[in-house]
């Protein structure tokens, strides 16, 4: 017997019963998104690899270690599995002018790809929403990112999620900050983890994120950028937290806030909690002023976060917020050569109508058939055997029993089955 061919580690199937979860988690997410004004847009998961090094930055940990890269066997072309949203809408908003035309508001939902180690919240395939706004140069869009994410948090029944915030000034301020920090923890190369060795002369600041407990005190003593910011800096970060105080979202000050990726500027946030072990970030973003226009396009104002749908389900599931299992409305038992040509045109009578049916495919006595209807949680058996064919009835047998007994098992003409349903799920809710 040949060997079960697996699913590729970390990149894990969603089964039945679980994406009820998820699918309860987006409806939820584009009736938030648009009641806030975001239109959808639709994104390639591959990208040329190109993209990814001018966007994220080419000494990264995602560029460095973590793209799913390939040549394109056809023409030779370097193409990459995306490993995150914003660089592919950015391109996208580029190449169609979007953003010519005017302000915008999207937001993209998909699997974004990593080459890491998996642990719990952390995997290669993994799903982000994304919300991206283009055009707006002012503190309050991304204020109103900001409180976008606590009316999701209500909506989908979480608490315990803390926000994050800090200021990356602008890429100058952030030069001069930068020689300063280098100059620091050059003092400490005794200290400095392999990591932030790496890290000391191409991304000094990604050391401010270390998690090693060992070098947490050094961190802690480490300049702050906030002392580098100018004056237009700390007022639009000022404008960000007046409006946060202003519609009472509590957040907390993190001066070692960096964010990942180096296409940020000012504002930079982050939602965390403590419920998911070490991958306590379920939303992140902040503004990328400078991305469009290092990517080709011309100066535009940007701001955006993403959030992870894994961790998300997680914190909804560990709450007690998964969905009630649906079940169809009906499940049509049949049996015999006349029926078996009415039963379909009976299934799609119902489903006319707005009634879920469940049609008994493969066969089977009628005992088989009702034991069958019976496990799928159907409210109704609808039988037909030949006798209900060639009378045009049919048999309607409640499969919920409630005590009534004007709800017994009785014929019903063809043309009724769908009003004696509709009916009885009616009374059924008033009582």
């Amino acid at each position: 017997m040949s060997k079960v061919i697996q699913s590729v580690r970390g990149m894990n199937d969603i089964l039945p019963g679980e994406s009820e979860l998820w699918e309860l988690f987006e409806e939820t997410v584009r009736s938030w998104l648009k009641s806030y004004g975001y239109k959808p847009i639709r994104l390639p998961i591959v990208e040329p690899t190109p993209l990814f090094k001018r966007a994220i930055g080419e000494v990264t940990d995602i560029v460095e270690k973590e793209m799913y890269s390939f040549e394109d066997s056809l023409n030779g072309e370097q193409l990459t599995l995306r490993p995150e949203g914003t660089a592919g809408c950015v391109r996208a908003v580029i190449q169609h002018s979007l953003a010519a035309q005017r302000p915008q508001r999207l937001y993209y939902m998909g699997q974004m790809f990593r080459h890491e180690r998996p642990q719990k919240g952390r995997y290669r395939q993994f799903n982000q929403v994304g919300v991206e706004s283009f055009g707006f140069a002012g503190p309050d869009i991304d204020a109103e990112q900001i409180v976008m994410g606590a009316r999701l948090w209500d909506d989908l029944g979480l608490d315990g999620i803390r926000l994050q915030l800090n200021s990356l000034g602008q890429a100058d301020e952030r030069a001069e900050y930068r020689a300063g920090l280098v100059s620091y923890f050059e003092k400490y190369q005794d200290v400095l983890d392999e990591d932030a060795r790496r890290r000391l002369y191409t991304n000094p600041l990604r050391i401010l994120d270390s998690k090693n407990p060992t070098m947490q005190e050094m961190i802690a003593g480490a300049p702050k950028l906030m002392a580098h910011l100018g004056a237009e800096s700390m007022a639009h970060f000022e404008g960000v937290q007046q409006v946060l105080r202003d519609v009472g979202i509590p957040y907390e000050i993190n001066t070692r806030l960096v964010r990942g990726l180096d296409y940020y500027n000012l504002t930079v946030f982050e939602w965390v909690t403590d419920k998911l072990g070490a991958q306590g970030t379920v939303c992140a973003g902040g503004r990328y002023d400078g991305l469009v226009e290092q990517l080709g396009g011309r100066p535009t104002p940007a701001c955006g976060f993403a959030m992870g749908v894994e961790r998300l389900v997680t914190l909804i599931r560990e709450s007690g917020g998964e969905p009630t299992p649906e079940c169809v409305d009906v499940y049509l038992v049949y049996q015999g050569e006349a029926a078996s040509r009415l039963a379909p045109r009976v299934a799609e009578g119902l489903r006319d109508q707005g009634i879920d049916v469940l049609f008994n495919c493969g066969g089977g006595s009628f005992k088989a058939q009702m034991k069958k209807a019976d496990a799928s949680g159907a409210m109704f058996a609808v039988i037909i055997g030949d006798d209900e064919a060639n009378a045009g009835q049919v048999t309607l047998k409640p499969l919920r029993d409630n005590g009534d007994a004007e709800r017994a098992q009785k014929r019903v003409g063809i043309d009724k089955v769908a009003e004696e349903i509709m009916n009885a799920v009616i009374d059924g809710d008033e009582s």
